[in-house]
């Protein structure tokens, strides 16, 4: 199975100026479709299209009547290349909702490849606290002998 196709279809990004404390990061990667496709260039293999959804919410304190859940959420498709009898494996596995960890994982390290630079934009566009941590420089004081 190859990734030959990504893009996103969806992007969306809410911020809230008037929250301040931010307890907890919600992160999620949800398959919303699994479908067979067909291309005229690839008679060879079989075609998959995954529809996903990737969010981050960010919980804020409870004591508010009415809490709100500031967010950034990226839709999109993948486009997988598969031998037939694998395809056919994955898009039955799909109908009974029970993906493999071997089909998965894979597509959860592209998920969050492509995903996580698009959100740390949006992130830093909204004024929202990063999701990862980012590099930093320290200077580093020299001993004297």
């Amino acid at each position: 199975m190859k990734v030959i196709g990504f893009n996103f279809i969806k992007i969306a990004g809410e911020s809230d100026p008037t929250a301040v404390k931010r307890k907890a990061l919600n992160t999620n990667i949800e398959f919303m479709n699994i479908t067979k496709e067909e291309s005229p260039m690839f008679k060879e293999q079989d075609l998959i299209k995954v529809h996903f959804q990737y969010t981050l919410d960010y919980e804020e304190d409870k004591k508010e009547a009415k809490p709100k859940h500031p967010a950034i959420s990226l839709e999109g498709a993948i486009i997988l290349s598969a031998e037939t009898a694998e395809s056919k494996e994955i898009l039955k596995a799909w109908k009974k909702k029970s993906l493999s960890d071997a089909f998965k994982v894979p597509l959860f390290n592209v998920i969050l490849k492509k995903c996580t630079p698009k959100a740390i934009q949006l992130e830093d566009e909204l004024n929202l606290p990063l999701h990862v941590p980012l590099p930093q420089v320290k200077a580093q004081h020299k001993e004297e002998a």
